[in-house]
């Protein structure tokens, strides 16, 4: 039998509205805006769009869905660079014992002889699932240093090339993600690398709570955009998930923004790696992992142990958290790419897709009627969604949106007679 399009937990937990040590840590006044000037100081930067979708809301009754596009970031097709590129220049503000003043990223991007003598010769290394390690290789290489870049054995050859023409080496575990960031790990400690990883660990937690700043920058730029639409904010906020650093950054910007009038949020994860859904299941307050393949088509979120940091702030910010299958994800890459009359069209990889496929099931699956209705999503909802990755495996890519792969089960197919 097929499974059910989405499960979701309430948090009551974060219903009690306690506030996240974390969330005031990282993003406390002003820092966001710094983050995303020092940004815009890497060549090629710009805005990626906010792109509305007025006809596919209309059609499943909400006021407003609102895509954060990042396959349009810095021709990346990934939001990851942001939080490698900020990490890796505070880490060498470290190295060379210069301050923001001193050292600036665009700095860093036009070395001199005197500054590259302080920084020493520093090799950095991450795991990743495609996205955060092309991320780095980029940011290290235009710094003009090397990088090591884990991948785990399942990773598609369009990711590792991606990585490589970025300038970063790429090493295949054996093993899941989970078993790249320990072999990542265990090579670093013995080789001096620097370890640019988006999840923490005891005894390693500032760089990632760099990359979690770094991502700032996104919900800045969206806030702007939002203001140029007559918005003040979105009312929701549905963010995917693999070790959660993306998600407690997003809702935790948030949770400090608009502190009296916090967006409602849903972390979304997949059905197959989700390791922040078990943690609040168990219901302990801590972060559990879960073992196994992780095999997922949402190869970006396929993580099984969470990011302890990111954990603390989803426990007490987050709403809801939500479990989706692949065909959930493949739904949202086919939407995206077949929009309704006028609405834009938008190119979105497996893991980019899964919460537009995730809102779409919220609001026209009779199942998830109780969520919807917990969640007041109606006619005057307006919603954000981030597309995290375009288009990073093209194999992949075509079989869902080509080929029809990961289809949609009989008994959950949606029919509607509104016509667009």
């Amino acid at each position: 039998m097929a499974e059910v399009p989405i499960q979701w937990l309430a948090n009551d937990h974060a219903l009690m509205n306690p506030k996240s040590e974390l969330a005031a840590e990282l993003f406390p006044p002003g820092l966001p805006r710094k983050v995303r000037q020092l940004h815009s100081a890497i060549p090629g930067y710009r805005m990626s769009p906010l792109k509305s979708l007025p006809h596919l809301a209309r059609r499943i009754g909400v006021g407003g869905i609102w895509v954060k596009d990042e396959s349009e970031r810095l021709s990346l097709n990934s939001f990851k660079v942001l939080g490698g590129a900020y990490a890796i220049y505070k880490k060498l503000l470290e190295r060379g014992g210069f301050s923001e003043e001193e050292l600036s990223l665009k700095d860093l991007l036009q070395l001199d002889g005197a500054h590259r003598e302080k920084l020493g010769h520093p090799v950095f290394t991450t795991a990743t699932d495609g996205n955060h390690g092309t991320g780095v290789a980029w940011a290290a290489n235009k710094m003009g240093f090397p990088a090591v870049i884990y991948v785990h054995s399942l990773t598609t050859k369009d990711r590792i090339r991606g990585i490589e023409r970025q300038g970063g080496k790429v090493v295949v575990v054996d093993g899941n993600y989970d078993d790249a960031v320990r072999q990542a790990s265990t090579d670093a400690k013995k080789n001096g690398w620097e370890i640019i990883s988006d999840t923490s660990w005891q005894g390693y937690e500032e760089v990632p709570k760099w990359i979690m700043q770094g991502y700032a920058t996104m919900f800045v730029e969206a806030q702007e955009q939002f203001s140029g639409q007559g918005l003040s904010r979105p009312t929701h906020l549905l963010v995917q998930a693999g070790v959660g650093s993306l998600a407690a950054a997003a809702i935790g910007f948030y949770s400090m923004l608009f502190e009296d009038n916090v967006p409602l949020s849903m972390v979304v994860e997949p059905t197959k790696a989700a390791c922040l859904y078990e943690s609040l299941r168990i219901g302990d307050g801590k972060p559990h992992s879960v073992t196994g393949e992780l095999d997922t088509i949402m190869a970006g979120l396929a993580c099984g142990e969470p990011n302890p940091l990111a954990w603390e702030t989803l426990y007490n910010c987050a709403d809801y958290f939500a479990i989706c299958p692949d065909y959930v994800a493949a739904k949202g890459m086919r939407v995206y790419s077949t929009p309704l009359t006028d609405d834009p069209f938008i190119i979105s990889g497996e893991s980019g897709a899964v919460t537009l496929g995730a809102l779409m099931y919220t609001m026209e699956y009779e199942g998830a009627r109780e969520l919807r209705d917990a969640m007041g999503l109606n006619e005057d909802s307006q919603i954000l969604l981030i597309n995290t990755e375009g288009n990073t495996s093209p194999d992949e890519f075509r079989s869902v949106v080509w080929e029809g792969s990961m289809p949609v089960p009989e008994a959950y197919k949606i029919h509607s007679n509104t016509e667009e």
